[in-house]
């Protein structure tokens, strides 16, 4: 081990490739989980705390999700200072701590004011995740771990609503925030436990503005990183339209509240398998080609869906099918549009993933707030919503990578 090199744990208590990539999943999971765990329970808080205007109760989704963005800028200038493992046990311990108080909140304002704090404790997760990946990997060898690591991810979307319509049956909506608690402290041990330091001391980097600002500039102005980070902002908002949406559309649009958990993993498992799909694809065929091939499909089966629903009308199980064929291609879209931008950005990777993830989840959730906003009793501003930003996205994406090839000459792992 040389001088540089960060104290390693001893090899027993080391987790494996495998076990690593189930961490990167969990952590990255708590996010949705604190996002897709609420959805059933959004009508009971809205009574509860006397919140009378549907519309106005995604704002328990916009809020956190607007903590959740900002916040990164925090924590990646600290990750690049004082490591990854000791910044990620802390978020977690934070979030687990924010959880409870959520569940604690006696008005609407203060569950407001802790979900914003829920989603500042969350940010590291999503920082530090992509971060370690990118201190041990390169190329299209990021898209293929973040792949996997997605792919386990989007099991979370799945049951989480199920997860959170189970709590409800048996206690009130503060019974989610409880579990939500549990779980961060469950992640908080975990990594304290078997994950090991993989910023070299070397590598560190001053905390100061002056660095800080050399590298978001870096981040801000090379092609490929803002390119890419705009297409996923997109793609973001479309997401978060989706999810600020989707109760009420399922319990108004289509009168079928019961079937808000069942609904909800038909999409999500879709998701999932599309990320299986790339881990397997995106070192044959390139981040490049498969990210224009991807927000191709994505465009033209919202536009096909919005046709039929001006034209035919729909039920549930069309809806559900058409997001189900719509999201087919997300996989394939964020983990090469997020590993593109960050290609080029090695020396600066927690800095690098905080000023891209700012970007994506707070443009994203803005995004998503004007389409959930936008709710009229029928589903066509989410779709639309979905035309527009797939059109954009597939702008973005071919300014960013034009004249250039499917592979990168880095696209190989390092482990």
């Amino acid at each position: 081990m040389t001088a540089d090199a960060p104290p390693p744990l001893p090899a027993a208590h080391r987790a494996g490739r495998r076990e690593l990539v189930l961490l990167f999943a969990a952590l990255m999971a708590s996010n949705a989980m604190a996002i897709d765990m609420i959805l059933p329970a959004l009508p009971a808080i809205g009574e509860a705390l006397e919140v009378a205007d549907e519309n106005r109760r995604q704002l328990v989704i916009t809020v956190y999700m607007l903590g959740f963005g900002a916040a990164q800028l925090i924590y990646g200038p600290l990750a690049d200072r004082f490591g990854r493992k000791p910044i990620l046990i802390g978020c977690m311990v934070l979030y687990a701590a924010v959880a409870a108080l959520c569940g604690l909140a006696g008005s609407f304002v203060l569950l407001l004011i802790a979900r914003t704090l829920h989603g500042v404790a969350a940010a590291g997760s999503r920082v530090l995740v992509v971060a370690v990946v990118r201190d041990r990997f390169k190329g299209a060898a990021i898209a293929q771990v973040m792949s996997t690591v997605m792919m386990t991810f989007f099991i979370v979307p799945v049951i989480a609503p199920s997860l959170g319509q189970a709590l409800l049956s048996v206690g009130t909506w503060r019974y989610i925030f409880l579990a939500l608690a549990a779980y961060g402290l469950v992640l908080a041990m975990w990594s304290a436990l078997r994950l090991s330091e993989t910023l070299a001391r070397a590598a560190q980097r001053p905390l100061t503005a002056g660095h800080f600002g050399a590298a978001a500039a870096d981040t801000l102005t090379r092609r490929a990183s803002i390119g890419n980070t705009a297409v996923v902002t997109m793609i973001m908002g479309a997401l978060f339209g989706f999810i600020n949406s989707f109760q009420q559309i399922i319990f108004d649009v289509f009168g079928r509240p019961e079937l808000i958990g069942l609904a909800f993993a038909c999409v999500a498992t879709v998701q999932g398998l599309s990320a299986y799909a790339n881990a397997r694809l995106v070192m044959r065929f390139g981040s490049r080609r498969l990210l224009v091939i991807a927000l191709g499909m994505f465009t033209t089966f919202a536009l096909v869906h919005l046709a039929v629903i001006l034209t035919i009308g729909e039920t549930i199980w069309m809806f559900v099918a058409f997001q189900a064929l719509t999201f087919s291609s997300f996989g394939l879209i964020g983990s090469n549009a997020g590993a593109l931008a960050m290609e080029p950005l090695g020396a600066i990777a927690g800095t690098a993933s905080a000023v891209q993830g700012v970007l994506t989840t707070v443009g994203g959730a803005l995004i998503g707030l004007v389409i959930g906003q936008l709710f009229d009793g029928t589903t066509v501003p989410l779709i639309a919503g979905f035309v527009v930003c797939g059109a954009l996205a597939l702008l973005f994406a071919s300014w960013a990578n034009a004249g250039l090839p499917a592979h990168s000459p880095d696209e190989v792992a390092l482990h």
